[in-house]
């Protein structure tokens, strides 16, 4: 077991996209969407590079639809957030629901990821973001990870996952019951499970029992 975790940390550059930019990309798209207030959205549309279809109003919702927003992070990194819909109610105006989610971010090294859901809900009083239905990672390097649900906590700097995660490498594949990122992204460990099938070798490398993690860190 203790030669498959070290084969795990070498190679943990080639799953370094995850830890870093699952919370890159989500924190953009939320600080830019559901930042600004949507009952509000002249001054939206006056500070935000933000291109939208039409404001709808039912009832106590107020929907956007058809947000993009495409910009830049302070170090000049561009992104592009696009949405069906992001909708508030006035009643619980803390909840912005978010329907068919696509985001897009530049990397350090120049390589750009993409984050797919097909929903989500945001807390921005807790800055809790709950993404469900086909979350979907895609590095431009040839990067690909997929799972049904990703739970974010962008004031912890962590990202959580209880149901099956898929990782697509270049040179083989990462699968487990559950994903962890914890410590702002510093450590990566897939939980229950854990089977890895790297090109070359000789069968998986696999958890011995269902409660097995893979701890993968960069320190």
């Amino acid at each position: 077991m203790e030669a498959r975790f070290k084969v795990a940390a070498r190679h943990s550059r080639r799953v370094r996209f995850l830890r870093v930019a699952v919370p890159a990309v989500v924190t953009v798209a939320m600080l830019v969407i559901v930042g600004a207030s949507l009952f509000n959205p002249f001054r939206i549309l006056t500070k935000l590079p933000l291109e939208v279809g039409n404001l709808v109003v039912s009832g106590t919702k107020v929907t956007m639809e058809s947000p993009r927003l495409a910009g830049f992070m302070p170090d000049q990194r561009p992104y592009e957030l696009r949405a069906q819909t992001a909708t508030q109610d006035i009643k619980n105006p803390k909840f912005v629901e978010l329907n068919v989610l696509d985001s897009t971010l530049e990397m350090e090294d120049k390589s750009t990821v993409r984050l797919r859901s097909r929903t989500g809900l945001f807390d921005s009083k807790a800055q809790l973001l709950d993404l469900r239905d086909d979350v979907f990672v895609q590095n431009s390097l040839g990067y690909e990870a997929r799972m049904s649900q990703a739970f974010v906590d962008l004031g912890k700097g962590t990202v959580s996952s209880d149901t099956p995660v898929a990782v697509k490498l270049p040179n083989g594949t990462i699968d487990g019951q559950q994903l962890r990122i914890t410590e702002r992204g510093a450590v990566l460990r897939f939980d229950g499970g854990v089977v890895m099938h790297l090109d070359g070798q000789n069968g998986p490398a696999s958890g011995t029992s269902a409660s097995a993690s893979a701890p993968v860190s960069s320190k």
